[in-house]
């Protein structure tokens, strides 16, 4: 494409084979196919966590930090699981397991990329509970609905550093610029990588529609959590979690296009909310 601001770089990316891109954490994997409800559900999350040391050291160093504020120490991932409980110990394994996926990708971008997603999960889990939504689902979905970006960054870190370094008008500006360079987008990737990793049908959705339209049928609206996530997402952007240059979002616009009984849950100071979600960061950065 003649003027491609990508060709003017002279970049080149891996064609994109999410087959061959490196696995999600296998214990992150199974965590996200396990349900809630089931009497199974926590022992089984549980004894995965304790077949491997890092996850263990990390869910053990959450349960004993000032996030989760526990009134005695917790010394085996048994009691941090029982404490923690199915759904915020899934919720922890999950985010965990980004952190690991996007270790090998150099610099700040690996950073700008986890801190987005946590700011999204935290941001659709408090929008889901005024809403009556499933919390642990909007938390995950937050997480997840980045993963297509997070791969295109393990792939590709420098080449997908030079575009989020270009300025754009909005968060699916950038679309086009990464379907040049991989011959997909993050929301094209991101279904493909549930596909291709068997996770449940309900993450395709959350995934390829996070950026809106462009990627639904405008007639067919997002429901449930999954209507959480777009807003969400550019929430976080406005909050100052953003991975690419896009001019100021305003809080209390972003805001509006919650539906109202998730806008009610949200803080109406932006600068509370920002350092209620940096500090859960700092926590999980620490593991």
């Amino acid at each position: 494409m003649a003027g491609s601001p990508l060709r003017a770089l002279n970049l080149v990316a891996p064609a994109w084979r999410p087959e061959q891109l490196p696995p999600f954490p296998a214990i992150a994997l199974h965590a996200l196919s396990l349900m809630p409800g089931r009497d199974t559900s926590l022992p089984a999350l549980c004894s995965l966590v304790r077949s491997d040391p890092a996850f263990s050291s990390a869910i053990l160093k959450i349960a004993n930090s000032p996030l989760v504020a526990f009134s005695r120490n917790v010394t085996s991932v048994m009691q941090a699981s029982m404490l923690l409980g199915f759904r915020r110990l899934k919720c922890v394994v999950i985010t965990v397991g980004l952190k690991s996926y996007l270790q090998g990708s150099p610099g700040p971008l690996l950073r700008s990329c986890w801190q987005h997603s946590v700011a999204c999960g935290m941001i659709a889990e408090r929008a889901a509970a005024g809403s009556g939504l499933d919390r642990e689902f909007a938390y995950t979905a937050g997480i997840m609905h980045d993963i297509g970006r997070a791969a295109m960054v393990a792939a590709a870190p420098q080449e997908y550093s030079r575009v989020t370094e270009e300025e754009a008008d909005e968060p699916g500006k950038l679309l086009p610029r990464e379907r040049e360079l991989f011959g997909v987008d993050h929301c094209e990737a991101g279904a493909a990588l549930v596909k291709t990793w068997n996770l449940p049908d309900d993450f395709l959705e959350i995934t390829a529609c996070h950026h809106g339209p462009f990627h639904r049928d405008p007639g067919v609206p997002a429901s449930g959590a999954a209507s959480l996530i777009a807003p969400s997402c550019r929430l976080a952007d406005a909050l100052g979690f953003a991975l690419a240059k896009y001019p100021a979002l305003r809080y209390a616009e972003v805001i509006s296009t919650f539906p109202e009984a998730a806008r009610r849950a949200l803080p109406r100071d932006a600068d509370v909310f920002v350092a209620e979600i940096a500090e859960e960061i700092r926590a999980m950065e620490s593991v």
